[in-house]
Parts: structure tokens; sequence; C-alpha cells
């Protein structure tokens, strides 16, 4: 298991990027959710040993991993949000560099370990192909395939599906499950499909401060009969918006909707019950706290 107790991090100025962070983290994926900014990738980097905390505590399996980083790192996998390759080399080769940096070595050598690696997360068969012809998610991949080289305990992955097309995605997301078994996956993200598609429990993070810990199941649950979606014009939008609580508004085959959060049901007419998503949970937990920080401020 991995504890983070009381995780802060404090840059000159002083700016907070966190702020007590503590989280229980067992087997399998766990998501941290929150926006761009919230302190997601100064978590990542700690956990990395890529930096050091302002104060506070982090144990994989009961090893304190900040007193002895030199602990963690033989049994880490790390992708982080801006993974840059060699363009000219082919994606084997490439591999290869990554894993004899990381001094990661096998029976047959490295260069069968890079191949076995890439056919894992299915480039197999462009593995001698140069990287600069790679897509996105393939790029993605490559990176998740050197996360995993030496089988490490603990797997950190910070933004892996920003930029990815829907197939690629869908594709990252088999590659990420299969990898949950028997080690710990904390994925950090901001887009709320990644959590609902992989993560039994997550975490939502902003501005440093941890606002809940829940599972999407949970999450969503607790909206249950509270959400309406009707048909809104923009210029009446304003006017629901002063009487209802607005989640958000979309666009349907091009036309404008609302989702309204109201738990006792007097929604406008026109507005029909709808199952929540762990969207709605997300978007109404930001709305909540930028309340509670109005409130703190009048």
């Amino acid at each position: 298991m991995l504890k983070i107790h009381d995780l802060v991090k404090v840059y000159p100025g002083p700016v907070p990027a966190l702020q007590g962070v503590s989280l229980d983290i067992p087997e399998g994926i766990f998501g941290l959710l929150g926006p761009n900014g919230a302190g997601k990738s100064t978590l990542m980097k700690i956990l990395a040993g890529l930096l050091e905390p302002t104060s506070g505590r982090v144990t994989l399996d009961g090893v304190d991993v900040l007193a002895s980083p030199e602990k963690l790192w033989p049994r880490l996998g790390y992708l982080p949000q801006d993974f840059g390759l060699y363009p000219h080399l082919s994606g084997e080769a490439m591999l290869h560099f990554l894993l004899e940096l990381k001094g990661v070595d096998a029976p047959g050598g490295r260069r069968a370990l890079a191949r076995e690696l890439l056919a894992r997360v299915n480039l197999g068969s462009a593995a001698r192909r140069k990287v600069k012809e790679y897509s996105g998610g393939m790029r993605q991949r490559v990176g998740i395939a050197q996360a995993i080289a030496g089988d490490p305990r603990l797997i950190v992955i910070d933004e892996p599906t920003a930029g990815l097309d829907p197939e690629e995605r869908l594709r990252f997301y088999r590659i990420l499950a299969d990898l949950a078994q028997d080690r710990v996956v904390l994925l950090s993200t901001h887009i709320v499909e990644d959590v609902a598609r992989l993560c039994p429990r997550f975490a939502i993070i902003r501005q440093g401060r941890l606002l809940t810990e829940t599972t999407p199941a949970r999450a969503r649950g607790e909206l249950d009969g509270a959400v309406f979606e009707g048909r809104v014009s923009p210029a009446e939008l304003q006017e629901v918006g002063r009487r209802q609580r607005v989640i958000q508004s979309i666009l349907v085959a091009g036309s404008h909707r609302a989702r309204l959060y109201a738990p006792d049901g007097d929604v406008p007419r026109g507005f029909e019950p709808v199952d929540p998503t762990l969207e709605d949970a997300y978007l109404l937990q930001m709305r909540d706290d930028d309340a509670a920080r109005a409130a703190e401020v009048a």
C-alpha cells in the first residue's frame, strides 16, 4: 500500500502547491482527478523522487520513500506528463536506450526485453519504425513500456490520455487496466472519463487541497433523483441560473441544454430527470468549493 500523510509543498513566493494531502492507496488503479494547476503533477514528481516536499511522509509497503528514495527507484515506474522521445530512433532502439538509462536488464538481454515490452503494449509490429512516424498514442505506449520495465511495485502516470483520439484512448485504457494486477497504479488526470473507466477509487484535488475521496459509484449514487436536463436557450440560461443550481450547459445535436441539480425536484417546465454522471458529481464538487471559498472571503 502507498500511504501519503500530510504532504505539503510550498514553492518560493510563497506559492502553496500542496496543502496537507493525505491518502491511503491500495493495489489497483487509483485516480487523482483535478483541473490543471491543482497540484497533481507536483504530487507525482514528489512520489517519483524528482521533487522534495516541504513536509510530510510517504511510505510504500511500510518503507519511508522520502527518507530513502534509493529504496523506491528500483520499484518505481513513472510516465510524466511530458515524455520526450528521440524521433530519429526506432521504437525498439528508443526503448533499449531507456532501459539502459534505468539500469533494467533481463536474462535474454535488453534488446529482447525491449521487443517483449513493445509487444505487451501492442507495438510489436511497429518496433522497427522511427518514433517520428508514431502517433501520439503510440508514443504514450512507448512511455508505458518503459514505465513497466523491471516489474515495478508502484506505477505513477501523469495525464496519460491528454491529446489522444478516442480510439487510442480506449486502447490505453485496456493497457492500464491490465497493469493494475498486484501493484499500485496512481493515475493523475483532468479528464473525468479516465477515472470513470479505470478507477475503483479516486480523489479530487484542487489548488493543492484534497476535496474528497470516494468511488465513482458512490459519487453518482449521491445524486440519484436530483439531476435534471432540459432545453434552454443561451438567453434563458442566465435566468435559470439565478433560480437553480446549474451543473453545466451542453450542446446536444446543436441544441442548447442545461443540467440542473435539484434534490427537491423543483425545476422549470420541460426539465426531466436523468441518470447522474461522474462529470456531474465532479462539477458540483467544483461549484461547492467555489461557494465555500467565496464564503470565506466574505
